[in-house]
Order: structure tokens, then sequence, then C-alpha cells
């Protein structure tokens, strides 16, 4: 059972990913800001992390940035879920590292499926 870190400042978005990632079959712990994302990746070592951009204390772009930059994690896949759904957004993220860049609102379906792919490259 694949680990993924759901990292949101909007708890329902956060308890509707959860609930849809765990009834897919994976173990889901959550974080609501980049500072605490960045803790639950030290202590929980998740697989994959689903990462919003507009969060308090340190955003989605900088966490992936210190993510991706640092040799013990630059290997975990990163799925940007945002509502900035810009192309330089899109830039951004592919020049910071993520792996992927999902506009929300998704389908939950697409998500998981985009999940399941990471997942199998690792």
């Amino acid at each position: 059972m694949a680990k993924i870190l759901v990292v949101d400042d909007e708890e329902h978005i956060v308890m509707i990913l959860k609930d849809s990632l765990e009834f897919s079959g994976f173990q889901v712990v959550t974080a609501y800001n980049g500072v605490e994302a960045l803790e639950r990746v030290e202590t929980d070592r998740p697989e994959l992390i689903v990462l919003d951009i507009g969060m308090p204390k340190l955003d989605g772009w900088e966490v992936c940035r210190r993510l991706k930059s640092d040799e013990k994690t630059k290997g975990i896949p990163i799925i940007i879920l945002t509502a900035y759904a810009q192309t330089s957004d899109q830039k951004k993220g592919a020049q910071l590292g993520a792996d992927r860049f999902v506009t929300k609102p998704c389908d939950l379906t697409f998500l998981v499926e985009e999940i399941n792919t990471l997942l199998a490259k690792k």
C-alpha cells in the first residue's frame, strides 16, 4: 500500500482527497501548509506527494523546490494540484521538478490514474 502525502490549506479538499485515495487503496497522510508538509516528508516518508501551491507559511512552489533539490527527497514524485491554471504556472512547476500539474477542480479518477502511473515508474 503506497503512502501518499496530501498537502492543501483547505481542509475540505484534504478530506475529499484523503477519502478518495484511501478508497483507492492508498495510505494517506496530510499536511495543511508548506512547513508541515516538509516535516511530514521527513517523518512519514511518503512515496508520492499531491501538493497545492497557494498555502500559508510556505507555498507549494518553495516546497517543491526544496524537495527536488535535496538528494534524499528528489526522487519522490510530486503532483501539483492547484487552481493556478496559467501556462506560466505549468512551466514553473516543470522547472521546479514537479512530475505532473493538475488543475482544480479535478476528476478524482484521473488523479488516481496519474498517481498509479507515477508510482509504477518509481
